[in-house]
């Protein structure tokens, strides 16, 4: 607790604001141990009631659906599983911070390249067993390996090393050091099942006990009624419905058959906004449509064409016409306002069809005609948006194809083989995530093919600075970098958008996946 101590005497002195100095305690795992009144009074809340059946109408399921939390693919099952049945070792919470969850705290060495957990006690399976490190290490280790084929392999590749060092006391060793360690355990794949036991056996730690399964179609669960959070788990029942049509879960809900649905059609929203007995769920989180090019093919090898294309879009138009005004401009890079490094003083980039006219004859093109690849399956909304785009560019002189692609096979046949198309990406929690994803070189979904080398150096040094002021200014160059020479178009950021009867209740929402974190089951109840 050394580090808690000197956390508390910078804090006293005046030497870090009390912002920091929760944001530096729960980044660390630490909070479980600061004095409550270091902490800011909660504001008064409606108080959470028991009772009742949560009906859910979600997009997406599959009659191959697995329970085995490895396989999750869709929202379905991220909201039967990750919703209700299982929790990891870390939880995000609704300003989008690390909290204790199946650990109770954890602590870095000072190279970020070991983490030790302490495990919370008494925690119970739904069949009775209590969880130990050896559930944490078994679990962990289902998604490591070259035999492994889990969702989750890329993400835990790091670790070299998992060491159980007492009933309750867990260490991974990390090849490199990574200052969000933490964030990577709060993954929806990682969730804790019983030491030896079948991952497909629907057995966690979770509010709620699975009771029927019919993949694509049907799950049902009950209160599990030794659930370690005495403040979570308000419904006795919860019905999860695949109804991938959004007009049927539209009608689904007005008609009273289910209590919330997901992904709600932007044309509709303001006509539910004003249906009697309804509330719009928003969360402005990680959610971006990109147009992608692949700089390892020309034209787009040359960043003049690069910039005349991003000065070719029009935004705030973007936003009003594809998003209904549900979201908010990008500025040709991944990290949205939600983000914890965001580099919100970085100027925004503005339409002008000069500067647009001006890069492209820059790069000796000036009669050249870009095919941009796009279809419904790259996002809602994605043949608009390209149609948009041309009208857009061809005020600056520039001629943009729009080639409608089959929605079957987009993101095998087109995603990351064509050389211009467009993208949908659910964003990540963490700065490092994202970038390590889909921007760092050799990254196995660098849909642009970019390298740059400054962008490379600062990415692995920022993964592992603890100090959160160097962060800050390492991860504002690399957006800047990709802004400025990246093959990514990045116009737009979209809110998701929910919908459910007025009698559910919630409090502050996390925005790091949908329908509340994927936790809304857990976190929600009935006002009445």
């Amino acid at each position: 607790m050394s580090v808690l101590k000197t956390l508390e005497e910078l804090f006293l002195k005046g030497a870090i604001s009390r912002r920091e100095f929760i944001s530096r305690a729960a980044a660390l795992g630490l909070m479980a141990a600061v004095s409550p009144s270091l902490l800011p009074r909660p504001a008064t809340a409606e108080t959470p009631k028991k009772g009742g059946r949560l009906r859910m109408g979600l997009s997406g399921g599959s009659t191959t659906d697995s329970l085995d939390p490895a396989a999750i693919t869709d929202i379905m099952m991220q909201l039967l599983i990750y919703g209700q049945l299982a929790n990891s070792l870390v939880e995000i919470d609704h300003e989008n911070k690390p909290v204790p969850e199946l650990a109770e705290s954890w602590e870095a060495s000072p190279d970020a390249k070991a983490w030790t957990f302490k495990l919370r006690k008494g925690v119970e399976f739904h069949n009775g067993k209590t969880m130990d490190a050896d559930d944490v290490v078994y679990s962990i280790n289902h998604h490591r390996g070259e035999k492994s084929k889990s969702a989750a392999k890329a993400i835990v590749k790091a670790i070299t090393d998992i060491r159980k060092d007492d009933k309750h006391t867990v260490t991974f060793i990390l090849e490199d050091g990574n200052a969000d360690f933490p964030y990577i355990m709060s993954d929806y794949h990682l969730c804790i099942v019983p030491a030896g036991g079948d991952f497909t056996a629907g057995i966690f730690t979770g509010a709620y006990v699975l009771k029927n399964f019919e993949p694509g179609v049907r799950a049902f669960a009950v209160r599990h009624p030794n659930f370690f959070k005495s403040d979570r788990g308000h419904f006795d029942e919860v019905e999860t419905l695949a109804i991938s049509d959004v007009n049927a879960r539209t009608n689904a809900l007005k008609t009273g058959r289910i209590d919330v649905m997901n992904r709600c059609e932007r044309k509709t929203v303001r006509l539910l906004e004003r249906t009697p007995n309804l509330q719009i769920l928003r969360q402005d989180g990680f959610k971006h449509y990109t147009f992608a090019m692949q700089c390892d093919m020309k034209p787009y090898d040359n960043n003049d064409v690069r910039m005349a294309l991003k000065y070719a879009v029009d935004r705030e138009q973007m936003v009003k016409t594809i998003l209904r005004g549900y979201g908010t401009v990008g500025n040709d890079h991944p990290i949205s306002s939600a983000n914890r490094f965001h580099a919100g003083d970085l100027p925004q980039r503005q339409y002008d069809p000069d500067k647009a006219r001006f890069h492209l004859k820059k790069s000796g093109l000036k009669d050249a005609r870009f095919r941009l690849h796009t279809a419904e399956a790259a996002f809602v909304g994605a043949v608009d948006a390209g149609v948009l785009y041309r009208e857009q560019a061809a005020k600056a002189g520039i001629d943009i194809e729009v080639v409608r692609e089959p929605n079957d096979g987009y993101w095998s046949n087109v995603w990351m083989k064509k050389e211009w198309c467009a993208v949908f990406w659910g964003g990540r929690v963490t700065e490092d995530m994202m970038l390590s994803t889909a921007y760092a070189a050799g990254a196995p979904w660098n849909d642009t093919s970019w390298d740059n080398k400054r962008f490379n150096a600062l990415l692995a040094s920022a993964r592992a600075e603890l100090d959160e002021a160097g962060r800050r200014r390492m991860y504002a160059e690399m957006q800047q970098i990709i802004r400025d020479d990246g093959g990514v178009v990045v116009p737009m950021f979209a809110a998701d958008l929910a919908a459910a009867t007025d009698r559910l209740g919630h409090g502050k929402m996390a925005v790091n996946w949908e329908l509340d974190g994927f936790r809304g089951p857990e976190r929600w109840w009935f006002k009445s």
